[in-house]
């Protein structure tokens, strides 16, 4: 399945391709502007001419019900909890819906819309864009994780009811949508294999570092607390993440092979934090691990400024072999040379930027470290390497133009 790659132009200033055409974007799984994706996505059509206004859930440092950032409406709802289990997932997504079909009523009649732009997980928004397309709106769905696989990952269950309904959900999402928006191949060749959508209507549109967010500083070396080399995880930490795996890589480097010269830093909160905290302790390892929890865009630009090699310890699986890491571009932005699992769409990512992990076993992740850590002159090399492709390759002014022409898509005349 080939999606659209278009070769245009992203606008220029004064350009207005949107000329005023209304847009509203509904995201659960973070709260706006935290979402890095969406928020990219949303300014984009704000600069092209487009109204845009966000639904999202309050959370993180996100907790006021209105405001209006950079042109751009964003309204909040109360999250008072989030989903551990299948039942507790439910409530929240019921939770959730009923919120954002409220506040969507609510933009209609304050500023109007004319495109639903709704971005799972969860794909249950697919029946609010089915009533909204009854009053003339157009749905658009960005897909941006694969449920069905997450669901497998997470409860450690293939197939079920529950993973049939996940499937049909997404289904839905895919029939109901005017275009599909996909972050990566994997993702557009589902849309076309599992949702039967046509090439014309499904759009590549690739994450990239927000050059507005992220610069490039000098080393500070007082984050490395007295070690020569500082390794450095950046995200969430939730299970299908993996990050025990680099818990348990701390244990083999620092204390089975007694390496004292190593920090570990690990960047984000997450509901697995705690239980990665209290493993480390276990382990004996936690002097040698920096759990910082959420942190600045300054404090996470010097953390990457300074850190020798950056770790991406997701494991291969149906999920992750498909997904596109945002934290693999990141790195690559500030020219850190990586180690990572051999994932299917990391590998399509960093290219040469990093070394692979096969198969998916600690010791053989720590080896990769290790090698690198003593490798000056190939860590040179695929710092490089990683610049010039991330600002050739991968920036968001590269994605800025298939984000576009997914909206021209979308407003061509039936």
């Amino acid at each position: 399945m080939t999606a659209n790659i278009p070769q245009v132009e992203a606008s220029r200033p004064g350009a207005q391709p949107g000329d005023g055409k209304r847009v509203l974007i509904v995201v659960q799984n973070l709260p706006v502007p935290f979402d890095r994706r969406v928020w990219l996505e949303a300014t984009t059509l704000e600069r092209a001419g487009y109204t845009v206004s966000v639904i999202s859930p309050q959370l993180k440092q996100c907790t006021r019900a209105y405001e209006r950032l950079q042109g751009i409406d964003v309204y909040r709802y109360p999250l008072p909890f989030q989903g551990r289990g299948a039942v507790t997932f439910a409530v929240e997504f019921i939770w959730c819906f009923l919120w954002t079909a409220a506040l969507s009523v609510r933009v209609h009649m304050r500023s109007g819309f004319d495109v639903l732009h709704a971005c799972n997980p969860p794909d249950t928004y697919w029946l609010l864009g089915l009533l909204w397309r009854l009053g003339g709106k157009a749905f658009l769905f960005d897909h941006h994780d694969l449920c069905p696989e997450m669901y497998e990952v997470k409860f450690s269950r293939r197939g079920g009811v529950l993973q049939r309904i996940l499937v049909w959900l997404e289904r839905w999402s895919f029939r109901s949508a005017t275009v599909v928006i996909a972050p990566n191949e994997s993702h557009a060749e589902i849309a076309s294999k599992r949702g039967h959508v046509p090439a014309d209507r499904t759009f590549i549109v690739r994450s990239g570092p927000d050059t507005e967010r992220l610069q490039v500083g000098s080393p500070a070396e007082r984050l490395k607390r007295g070690r020569r080399f500082l390794c450095t995880y950046l995200g969430e930490m939730c299970v299908q993440d993996g990050v025990d795996h680099l818990v348990r890589v701390a244990r083999t480097l620092c204390i089975d092979r007694r390496r004292n010269d190593i920090l570990f830093a690990f960047l984000g909160g997450g509901p697995e934090q705690p239980a990665l905290v209290d493993l480390a302790e276990r382990l004996g390892v936690r002097e040698h691990c920096d759990f910082t929890g959420e942190v600045s865009d300054e404090d996470l630009c010097r953390y990457l400024s300074t850190t020798d090699v950056a770790i991406d310890p997701t494991p291969r699986n149906p999920w992750s072999d498909r997904s596109t890491m945002n934290k693999i571009m990141e790195y690559m932005f500030f020219g850190c040379p990586i180690v990572a699992f051999d994932l299917r769409e990391s590998i399509r990512s960093a290219g040469e930027a990093a070394l692979y992990a096969a198969p998916p076993i600690d010791d053989v992740l720590a080896d990769r470290i290790e090698s690198l850590l003593a490798d000056e002159r190939m860590r040179a090399h695929m710092s490089t390497y990683a610049r010039e492709r991330v600002r050739s390759h991968l920036m968001w002014d590269h994605s800025a133009p298939h984000l576009l022409a997914a909206y021209r898509r979308v407003f061509a005349p039936k």
